[in-house]
């Protein structure tokens, strides 16, 4: 359920400025948050972009745990969160918003976090107009691009190395819902076909939970590495970053690089290069604006 189906009750309309004016929309490209200070910079790079490649101004906001960086950390400017820059600009009597995920799936942040803080909202200021542009791999089709992406940084990394790899691994951070587990499966089939033939391909998660009912998520990525190595003491590997921006999973000193350095450890022979991230590839910012131009804008 989308939204705006959410949220149809209300009968949503576009509702003019204080000034009787309709205002343009006001568009928020939309991440989870992270408390790390090199999340929210990537996300306002992207934004950045999407705003010259779109033409359009493109806010970067965050659904959570940004709030708690220091402004230091950031060149001086605290990082948004949505619920707040939303009460904002009710306040100042803006009605219409767009709202961009940053997100591969629809995980629960978007169908029951925004929802909810929208929602509530409502209840204080009125009706207002919102709409949500889809995911980044919307299902089941998928999105190829994504695939392009991660094939590009397979060739990359294979440069670094000076060598071919053996294994190509694609790896996201692990979700409780299947649906979001199946975009990493569909993008994963994708990039089958990208890649060399003989390079064997393999999917892993940096964290899953525990039982045999999140056996979907597939294997722990540090278990996926030491088995690589049984089927080849010197397996090359190239990790594929399912991953957006740098956070305390991803980039420098994080969760997936302590994983790759103990699997490297218990496995002499083993060499991994960890691939860039989604964010700082071009083919993003072609995907987000096509994900914008097919949000239908009022007037």
């Amino acid at each position: 359920m989308t939204l705006v189906d959410r949220l149809s009750v209300t009968e949503l309309t576009k509702q003019p400025t204080s000034e009787g004016i309709m205002a343009d929309p006001v568009i928020l490209l939309v991440d989870n948050g992270s408390r790390r200070s090199a999340a929210t910079l990537s996300l306002r790079s992207i934004a950045a972009r999407l705003s010259e490649s779109s033409g359009r101004h493109i806010i970067p906001v965050s659904l959570q745990h940004a709030d708690q960086i220091s402004p230091d950390e950031l060149g001086g400017e605290p990082a948004r969160l949505l619920p707040e820059f939303l009460r904002e600009q009710l306040e100042k009597g803006q009605r219409d918003f767009i709202l961009l995920p940053l997100f591969f799936g629809k995980s629960r942040a978007l169908t029951e976090f925004i929802p909810a803080q929208v929602e509530r909202l409502i209840d204080e200021f009125g009706p207002f107009e919102i709409r949500q542009a889809d995911v980044l791999s919307p299902m089941p089709e998928g999105e190829s691009l994504l695939a392009d992406i991660l094939a590009d940084h397979v060739i990359r990394c294979s440069v670094d190395l000076g060598a071919e790899p053996t294994h190509v691994i694609v790896v996201d951070h692990g979700s409780p819902l299947p649906e979001v587990t199946a975009v990493r499966a569909k993008v994963t089939m994708m990039l089958r076909g990208r890649l060399p033939e003989g390079v064997s391909l393999g999917q892993a998660v940096m964290e899953r939970r525990q039982g045999a009912e999140y056996d979907f998520n597939g294997q722990l990525l540090g278990d996926l590495l030491d088995s690589c190595t049984g089927q080849d003491a010197d397996a090359v590997v190239v990790l594929v970053m399912m991953f957006i921006s740098p956070g305390r999973h991803a980039g420098a000193g994080g969760d997936i690089e302590e994983i790759c350095a103990d699997a490297v450890a218990r496995n002499p022979g083993l060499r991994v290069k960890i691939s860039p991230l989604i964010g700082e590839h071009p083919l993003l910012i072609d995907i987000l604006h096509d994900r914008l131009r097919a949000v239908k804008f009022s007037g």
